[in-house]
Parts: structure tokens; sequence; C-alpha cells
């Protein structure tokens, strides 16, 4: 195994003497088991993460990794190696949306305490040394002031904690009317966080042997969207009215639900005043999802794109099955000013496609 022979020169040590052995040994048997050959970039990152965990296990002081890079080049697929690899119990796999979400919910819960971030942090972590923090990114300035906030306290508790992001640090928050007052997170993130370039030439998402490893492979991207396509399908009809559906202490609208089964209209999820909450909750009671009506992104406002782009994320990561409809072709649909969606591109990619009816 190259890989492990490298990762084991840049640690500078003999690594079958060490605790940190079964990172590197992970890493390499993984890639070779799924015929993947290492970046650069990644095998830095291993190493990075084998000398801080062999620091944790010590029971030394550990240094917080922030990894960054373009999509589909291996940081998820690293921080789930490293989350499944690391030898403790201590440890939690969270996701920005999903954490936020509850970060947010407890300290309103604790809104009456002196610090309920603390009291918030308690309940979400309990004793937690390593927090694996997955697609980190930026966009409003509320989550900026907390974030600076939940890093000092995070590093004060002495948690590990591993950042995966599409963004260099000094490039989060690009919004300058508000860049500047994110600057003390871009610092301390500098000063207490080794930050790693994953990067390759190479998208891992688009060979052949990565669509075993991906979520959305058995949703489909359907367009034009025509009567014999659904029909083919099997699809339910979406121009009905709209149906209220309660959600947490609010009510959305939907097309129609039956069992685990959920319909929308892009209109009645994104070009609505809809948060990441809402599609969080119901992810709880749907796993199968149509969403009708994919516009050009292009001709959106930027806050119905970032809906979308957060909705994409939400059911990513909770592995729902996707059926996707739109008028035209996916790459041009996709069109857009939002910067994330580069990364919402790389996801839906992962759809079958079905192309409109043959001319007879």
């Amino acid at each position: 195994m190259a890989a492990l022979s490298l990762i084991r020169r840049l640690l500078g040590k003999k690594t079958d003497t060490l605790g940190d052995a079964s990172i590197p040994a992970f890493f390499a048997h993984k890639a070779e088991q799924q015929g993947y050959t290492l970046s650069p970039g990644q095998i830095r990152a291993i190493a990075a993460l084998a000398g801080e965990t062999q620091q944790l296990l010590a029971g030394e002081p550990a240094r917080s990794l922030y990894l960054y890079g373009p999509v589909g080049r291996g940081k998820s697929w690293l921080l789930d190696g490293f989350f499944q690899a690391l030898p403790m119990a201590e440890k939690q796999r969270v996701h920005f949306h999903d954490f936020f979400a509850r970060l947010h919910q407890g300290m309103f819960k604790h809104r009456e305490q002196d610090d309920a971030l603390a009291v918030t942090l308690d309940e979400l972590l309990a004793d937690c040394q390593v927090l694996c923090f997955d697609e980190f990114h930026v966009h409003d300035i509320g989550d900026a002031m907390l974030i600076t906030r939940l890093f000092k306290a995070l590093f004060q508790r002495g948690v590990l904690v591993l950042v995966t992001s599409n963004y260099a640090p000094h490039a989060l928050l690009p919004n300058p009317l508000y860049h500047e007052r994110f600057k003390p997170v871009i610092d301390l993130i500098a000063a207490r966080m080794q930050v790693l370039e994953v990067n390759s030439p190479e998208d891992f998402r688009s060979l052949p042997q990565a669509r075993s490893t991906q979520r959305f492979t058995s949703g489909q991207y359907v367009w034009p969207g025509t009567a014999s396509q659904r029909t083919a399908l099997g699809l339910p009809a979406t121009d009905g009215p709209p149906q209220p559906l309660p959600v947490g202490n609010r009510t959305l609208t939907c097309r129609g639900h039956t069992g685990r089964a959920i319909a929308f209209t892009f209109t009645d999820l994104c070009e609505q005043l809809t948060a990441v909450m809402d599609y969080l909750l119901l992810c709880q009671d749907y796993d199968q999802w149509i969403i009708d009506g994919l516009p050009q992104l292009a001709q959106c406002p930027i806050a119905v794109q970032q809906r979308f782009i957060n909705l994409v994320d939400v059911l990513y990561d909770r592995d729902k099955h996707l059926i996707l409809l739109g008028e035209q072709p996916l790459e041009l649909a996709l069109s857009g000013q939002a910067i994330d969606l580069a990364r919402t591109a790389s996801r839906l990619g992962q759809l079958q496609q079905r192309a409109p009816d043959p001319v007879s």
C-alpha cells in the first residue's frame, strides 16, 4: 500500500507501534477496496488526522483541523472515515444544518439562563471529545456571530473539531457588508486549527466506483415532466390545490402525502418563507419526496436559490429518495448566482436523468 507508506513517512514514525496506526491503515485499505488513488491533499490530511489522534489518545492536547477544497475531492469521505476509524466512543458527527438548528432550538429553550450557549452545548455534546462538523459554510450574519461564540466555547472545552468546507477560512461569509465582522472567527480558525487544502484535478463523485457510496442514485430528475412521463413513473398529480401541512408549530403547504411519501411544488418549499428546521422536521415523517416545477434558478432571487440549496443538503444528508421534476435539462436549471450551487449540482447530478419522450 503505497499510500500507507507515504503517510508513515509524513508522520515520521513507525506507525506499527503507535495507537494512531489504525487511521492510516484504515484509509489505505478503504481506498484500495474502493479503487481510489489518494490525492496528495488527502494523504496530507490523513497524516494530520493520524498525528492528532495520537495526541488525543495519549491524553495530550490535540489541534483541531479545517479541511477545505472544491466539491467532490473527498473531504466528507475523509471525515466519515476518520469518524469510523477513531477508536473512542466520545465522538459525534454532525451536519451544519442539523447542528445549528438544534443549537438555535436549545438556546431559545434556555434563553433565561445566564449562558444559554453553555447549557445547550452541555445537552448536545455531553462528554464528546471529538466533533466532526461536515459542510461548514456561513452566509448569514446571525449565524456568523453565533459561530464566533461556538468555536471559542468548543476550544475552551478542549474538543477536537474536524471541519470540512468548500471554502478556505478567508472566503467564509464573502458578503462584503459582513465579512469584516466575521474576521475574528477567521483569525481564531487560523490560530487554533490546522488548515489543509484537499484538492485534486479529479472529481471523485464522477468516478464509476463512487456510485455505490452516493445517496441520490436511486432518485430521478425528470424533464420536462410530460403527462406520459408522469404516468410511466406512477407519479401523483401535483397541480391540484395546496393542502395545509402542520410542521412543528407552523403550517406549510404540500400537494399530497400518503404513508412515508410526500409531494411538493418548488413554490411550496422554496418560494415561501420556509427554513432548514422545516425540512429537518419533514424528514422525520417522510422518506420519499417528489418536488415538481424546478425553474431555471438563475431567474430566482438569491434567497430562493439558497432555500433550494439548503433543502437539497438536508435531503442528501438524510439519505432521502428524491424525484425532482423540471422543465429544462438539469445543468441549465441549476445555473444561478448562489455560491453553493456547485455542491447542489454535484449532488443532484447523481440522480438518474429522464429526458423528454422521443418523437414518434
